[in-house]
């Protein structure tokens, strides 16, 4: 009877949880999942979470650090999101024009971008691409298949150029 009971373990599938890999909690959460057992190493006992969330900021960080990257965002949500940063108390949104999808053990990542003028954009783009998939995969442990960078605007110089001469009216 124990040789049945043991046939039986075996074809039975085992749950990641169990196994040890990766499931889909919640939407927008990722859970890494750990070996049980008191026969395991401490450090993979036990599940870790990863929202959404955490991978779009790590890669509005990570694009934010290139030089000539401007801002990012579209024209809509750079927008609000200068509204948001004059409002005092008010802070920025470091996933503006971030979007990700995260699936067990990979994610993929979408940007969009506004470069300051006269950087060539190719190398905006690739200096950008290392730098997201060397922060998210280096903190999260999630494998990054893609990142795609869209580049929205150019910054122009005169656009910071507020004034615009003398008041006409004093």
């Amino acid at each position: 009877m124990a040789t049945q009971e043991l046939a039986a373990k075996a074809n039975t599938p085992q749950t990641a949880e169990h196994t040890g890999g990766t499931r889909q909690n919640a939407p927008g959460v990722t859970t890494l999942t750990g070996r049980t057992g008191a026969d395991e190493p401490a450090a993979t006992r036990g599940r870790t979470s990863i929202a959404d969330v955490v991978v779009v900021k790590i890669a509005g960080m990570a694009t934010r650090e290139i030089p000539g990257v401007y801002d990012m965002g579209g024209g809509l949500s750079r927008a609000i999101g200068a509204v948001r940063d004059r409002v005092p108390g008010g802070r920025s949104n470091v996933g503006r024009g971030v979007k990700v999808e995260v699936g067990e053990r990979q994610t993929a990542i979408d940007l969009d971008v506004v470069v300051e003028y006269g950087v060539p954009i190719t190398d905006v783009a690739h200096d950008v691409r290392e730098n997201v998939i060397a922060a998210v995969e280096r903190i999260t442990g999630l494998e990054v298949v893609e990142v795609n960078v869209a580049v929205n605007d150019v910054h122009l110089p005169e656009d910071d150029n507020t004034d615009n001469g003398p008041a006409r009216v004093e």
